[in-house]
């Protein structure tokens, strides 16, 4: 697992070559000299903030156990300057160690490095700690090291990449497109999970590993796809099995012709700059469902089946009051299984805080199908990408919809 924080990253649904030409202006402009010594090591609160008097070339930390220790290397750097230490840390040690130097902390519990950032210079190190039990101490130790490195944007303004993206015309949506095969006893609730992006799409890209949102998100939804099945509380589908593209409007469209009781959108978030961690969920807004609902309320034949009701014998008023009246409904059930999820996952994956999100997103707007986007963590951070690409991260995550879609139909049984 590999930490990285550099200038740009990229941006979802854009390839970006910024990164690519920032390198290679390193390399033709000559690599800086890399060395400094540490200044100071500062202990605040649940931080730790290490000075040098120049910029280093990277750091990166591991953890050790018996007694709990954080270990910091950091190349091109030698120990030295003041030590204070507090709260989380009981004692600072430095040392020399081949091309660089060792901080070590001594942890009153534990604790792990739940972010590390450079600043602008180069020259500060700022490490988030968070305190866990045992048994997540023992399996953040085993996962090795974490890597930092500063920000390859020079002082020098004249060696700033200027900015490019690469984009591609969406097709339309085929007319002839196959309904994908549907999972499981015949009489159960329809769940349909759709993987985000894909074909050319590659969604967003992890800056350090080059991993794609289209191939994550893939296996997580066949993940989830295999968790259900193995309940028997439901039928399942995906709307892609394979790398292809489908857009936005195939992907709930595909749900509706299935006339599937949930559709469950995966994907995973990316931010340009920062640490943003933890998995979030989107509902449909307000304003997307009266725009949506005049949207259907002004096609020529009005022949949607909404809720059980054909609205082509009913004059324009009526057809938009129906499908308002329905999303409305519909936009509730969404905004429910969106707390069940969240209330589901939070003791088995990282969360954001504000968790439950709404927006305007186009594969949301079926306006009868309960309808969710999960962005399962954040593939920009490396600590997030490890986990949702990882087994036990697909476990996870596929375990909390599991429960969630559980009592999520439970909930409807009863109350019908």
């Amino acid at each position: 697992m590999v930490f990285r924080w550099t200038g740009n990253k990229p941006a979802r649904h854009y390839v970006r070559v910024s990164f690519i030409l920032s390198l290679l202006a390193l390399w033709f402009g000559g690599t800086p000299a890399w060395a400094g010594t540490i200044q100071r090591v500062e202990v605040k609160n649940d931080s730790v903030v290490v000075t040098f008097d120049q910029r280093v070339a990277d750091a990166s930390s591991f953890l050790l156990a018996s007694p709990h220790r954080v270990a910091l290397d950091v190349n091109g750097a030698s120990p030295g300057g003041t030590v204070e230490a507090g709260g989380l840390i009981g004692a600072v040690r430095e040392g020399a160690r081949d091309g660089g130097a060792r901080v070590v902390f001594d942890l009153t519990r534990p604790a792990v490095i739940a972010s590390g950032k450079f600043g602008a210079s180069g020259r500060v190190l700022t490490l988030q700690l968070k305190t866990v039990d045992d048994s997540d101490f023992a399996r953040a130790a085993a996962e090795g090291k974490l890597r930092f490195l500063p920000p390859f944007n020079m002082p020098d303004a004249s060696l700033t990449p200027a900015r490019y993206q690469v984009s591609l015309p969406v097709p339309s949506p085929s007319k002839t497109l196959a309904l994908p095969r549907v999972e499981g006893d015949a009489d159960r609730p329809l769940v349909v999970i759709d993987a985000g992006h894909g074909g050319f799409d590659p969604g967003a890209i992890s800056p350090t590993t080059g991993l794609k949102e289209k191939d994550v998100t893939l296996r997580i939804a066949k993940a989830i796809r295999d968790e259900l099945l193995k309940s028997g509380r439901v039928r399942v589908a995906l709307t892609r099995e394979d790398d292809r593209f489908l857009v936005l409007q195939e992907r709930y469209g595909i749900a509706r012709k299935l006339k599937a009781d949930l559709f469950i959108s995966i994907h995973c978030d990316s931010v340009g700059t920062g640490d943003a961690s933890g998995a979030s969920v989107y509902t449909l807004s307000e304003v997307a469902s009266d725009k949506e609902a005049a949207k259907l309320a002004s096609r020529e034949n009005k022949a949607d089946i909404i809720g059980g009701i054909d609205l082509g014998g009913e004059n324009a008023d009526v057809s938009s009051i129906l499908i308002d009246l329905t999303q409305r409904e519909t936009m509730n059930a969404s905004a429910a299984f969106a707390r069940l999820l969240g209330r589901e996952a939070s003791p088995l994956m990282p969360l954001r805080p504000n968790f439950h999100k709404m927006a305007s997103l186009m594969v949301l707007k079926a306006p009868d199908m309960p309808s969710i986007l999960f962005e399962t963590g954040y593939i920009s951070n490396p600590n997030d990408a490890a986990f949702l690409d990882s087994p036990d991260g697909r476990r996870r995550i596929a375990i909390s919809v599991e429960r969630a879609v559980e009592i999520n139909f439970a909930k409807r049984l009863a109350s019908n």
